[in-house]
């Protein structure tokens, strides 16, 4: 489509294959973060039957996976949502998504950055009696999630796959000894909807955390232009790396639940039921639970710096933001410049906002005020699925995959949205949605002004595909 930057411009090419970039995926999920500090609540609104708002927020994921893989398809693209977007809306929506999406990954990084501190503060001081502050500790993980991840893409997504893989065998010996250890109560009732609080309408009350336990399944849609073959293995990996944690996710919830004799009250009021679970059941072993915890969340580190530092490289190539995050590192190929900015700047937001407040608040905080925006993009991508098809391929249109299932996806990323938005909320929750709703604002005019400052943005977006040279 356009004109394209020198080959100076791109990426180290074919230097991830398909069990990388699925590894890298599940590695953002981070399983053990969001399931730890999740489900409880999961439970309080679903009741016992809690993993059927899984199943369900996994379904509604696979879905909202389309609209990247097709896209993927046609123009595979480091910049992800904000090519897309752009491509299919044009270039004031193009930038304003661009300034939307970085700022909503960085600020949920926070969430990420703050819990890399203080879980690690509370594991050295339970098991070894050392007290570094959580402070100190959140900067050493970000100086070498950052070192790595600008090191190379290939080093970065091998030590994410490592602390991954690792963190999941703990989590799953965990799970596996619950359940013999309470073998005497294993039942189906986690399955069974009669078991879900309010009935169906249970679902719902759980279902937003449910859906932000899965962010992060996008990953390796931006490593695009790394990627062996992109346009078959970013589809792929988008379903694959969904189901398998979804499955995950499952299976832990059913241990924990079977841990607790299928007691729900007691379950919500745990803070960290999975542990609370391991504890009750060998209490030997919970050590393992809290390893999990810290392998999960610098993996996600890495994985997430990899992801959203690309989306900010690319914003920076295409000049939809400053041309000086579009650097790539002479010697690695990476965006170094990219990674750097966005892992600081999540440092940042976790001491400015945050350095009075524990660390699981931040979290809590970050999280839930970087979500918002991450599924507001979801959502306008998924509706630009079918205008790109119509604009650019209209003989390719399928009903299927092109109206039906963006459709319900659109319908299925709705429902957690509103749930973080609707009004009523407790402060400072119910001053996030005008938080949220002052960026897009200001994004919005960002982009009509870069827009008419630049008339030939629309060149520009989506110029790079990552498997075609110019």
């Amino acid at each position: 489509m356009s004109e394209q930057g020198p080959k100076t411009d791109r990426l180290s090419r074919n230097a991830l294959g398909l069990p990388q970039i699925v590894a890298s995926t599940l590695a953002n999920i981070a399983p053990a973060v969001s399931f730890y500090f999740g489900f409880g609540a999961i439970v309080g609104g679903a009741g016992v039957a809690a993993p059927l708002t899984i199943i369900v927020a996994m379904v509604v994921i696979l879905l909202v996976s389309n609209t990247l893989a097709e896209f993927s398809k046609y123009r595979p693209s480091t910049g992800s949502f904000v090519t897309f977007i752009g491509m299919a809306f044009g270039p004031t929506a193009g930038a304003a998504a661009s300034l939307f999406t970085v700022v909503g990954y960085a600020i949920a990084a926070a969430a990420i950055v703050a819990i890399s501190g203080g879980w690690a503060h509370d594991t050295l001081k339970l098991f070894l009696g050392i007290n570094i502050p959580w402070q100190l500790l959140c900067v050493v993980a970000t100086l070498i999630c950052g070192a790595l991840v600008s090191r190379g893409v290939s080093i970065s997504t091998t030590w994410a796959a490592i602390f991954f893989y690792f963190e999941t065998g703990l989590l799953l010996v965990g799970a596996v000894v619950m359940l013999v250890v309470n073998s005497h109560a294993l039942s189906l009732a986690p399955f069974l909807p009669s078991n879900l609080s309010g009935g169906l309408g249970g679902i719902w009350l759980g279902f937003p955390l449910a859906v932000y336990s899965f962010v992060g399944w996008e990953n390796s849609a931006t490593l695009a232009e790394e990627t062996e073959n992109p346009r078959k293995n970013i589809p792929r990996a988008l379903v694959i790396g969904t189901i398998a944690i979804g499955l995950v996710y499952v299976f832990l919830a059913y241990a924990t639940e079977i841990a607790f004799h299928n007691d729900a009250k007691a379950i919500g009021n745990s803070t960290i039921p999975f542990i609370d679970a391991l504890k009750g059941s060998a209490a030997s072993l919970l050590i393992l639970a809290y390893l999990a915890g810290m392998t999960s969340i610098f993996s996600c580190l890495l994985g997430l710096t990899n992801s959203q530092g690309r989306i900010l490289f690319s914003a920076g190539r295409e000049r939809l933001l400053p041309r000086f995050f579009g650097k790539i590192h002479p010697q690695y190929k990476t965006p170094a410049t990219a990674t750097w900015a966005y892992i600081i700047f999540s440092l940042a937001v976790t001491f400015i906002f945050g350095w009075n407040l524990d660390p699981v608040t931040i979290f809590d905080y970050t999280g839930t005020v970087g979500t918002i925006p991450i599924i507001i993009v979801y959502l306008v991508t998924t509706i630009a699925l079918p205008v790109y098809i119509l604009r650019f391929h209209r003989a390719d249109f399928s009903v299927l995959k092109h109206g039906i299932i963006p459709a319900l996806a659109v319908l299925g990323t709705a429902a957690p949205l509103w749930g973080l938005v609707q009004p009523g909320q407790p402060a400072p929750y119910n001053l996030f949605p005008t938080l949220v709703g002052i960026g897009l604002v200001i994004a919005i005019i960002y982009g009509i002004i870069l827009a008419r400052r630049s008339p030939d943005l629309v060149q520009r977006i989506g110029a790079y595909v990552a498997d075609e040279d110019y």
